[in-house]
């Protein structure tokens, strides 16, 4: 047997009747529904019936148990926070369409990552830090169901880790007043409190962001069965390829299609649901 989830408490008589001809009666949990069946369907029927119900529904792959989840290790530009931190620096100096649209093409997979960062942090050279600072006070929120997840999953023992091609200023600060475990991102270099238009290291690429999932998976003792990864763009396919779980949140199409599972309605607590 495999289990369905539908991601909402309140589905009207007409829902029920729907999904109880489509697949199966939903059971109702507290935040959700759950339907048995002996196999789920074709990704293709599942993503039209989620799409003429505006729902997210979603399968739970074979062999995942979440009793034994330890770690959730998420993306944070447009996964855990509402905004891409390059974005929002770009604007401070008027270049944001410039390097938005080469951050949308990175994140559809479009452009190599490596090389699309450093052009565009090169594009940031001469920037005063304190133009961060502005970014993360003014324009910085997180997603809807962020700090429920956080808290949800603090109850239950499970770890979290921030992991992004993104910058340390930004991990580092959520880290510390979200109260996450780990976090991983890149170093932007700075000289006269200025930016110098680059990265001081290595540049946590998807190839990155998957060895940093084993690496805490070792630490924790744990195997990356047991790590739901949460992501949206295309350098988050590599980690999620080898957790347990994925999700694709709000992502792009080649993430979609790819994930295990996948929220485009519900926020971030939407995940707690996996793991009732």
């Amino acid at each position: 047997m495999q289990t369905i989830i539908v991601h909402t408490n309140l589905l009207n008589f007409e829902q029920v009747n729907q999904l109880t001809h489509t697949l199966g009666k939903p059971e109702k949990y507290a935040t959700h529904y759950r339907i048995q069946v002996e196999r789920c369907p074709e990704r293709a029927q599942l993503q039209a019936l989620r799409e003429q119900m505006q729902l997210d529904i979603n399968c739970l792959p074979e062999g995942f148990d979440p009793s034994q989840v330890r770690l959730l290790i998420s993306d944070m530009d447009s996964t855990l926070i509402a905004i891409e931190c390059v974005d929002e620096i770009a604007d401070m100096v008027g270049i944001k369409p410039e390097v938005a649209a080469i951050t949308e093409a990175a994140m559809r997979g479009e452009l190599d990552f490596e090389s699309s960062l450093k052009k565009r942090v090169g594009l940031l050279k001469g920037l005063p830090v304190h133009k961060l600072e502005c970014v993360y006070e003014e324009r910085l929120e997180l997603n809807p169901g962020a700090e429920k997840l956080i808290a949800g999953l603090k109850d239950k023992g499970i770890r979290f880790a921030l992991v992004s091609g993104g910058f340390t200023f930004f991990t580092e600060r959520l880290k510390q007043a979200l109260g996450l475990d780990f976090a991983r991102a890149n170093v932007l270099a700075v000289a006269n409190d200025t930016l110098t238009g680059t990265i001081e290291g290595d540049i946590v690429t998807a190839h990155a962001k998957a060895q940093y999932l084993l690496e805490l998976c070792e630490q924790l003792n744990i195997s990356p069965k047991q790590a739901i990864a949460v992501g949206d763009g295309a350098n988050d396919l590599e980690m999620m390829k080898l957790a347990g779980l994925s999700v694709a949140y709000h992502a792009k199409p080649a993430v979609q299609a790819e994930a295990d599972t996948a929220l485009n309605y519900r926020g971030l607590d939407a995940i707690l649901d996996f793991l009732a």
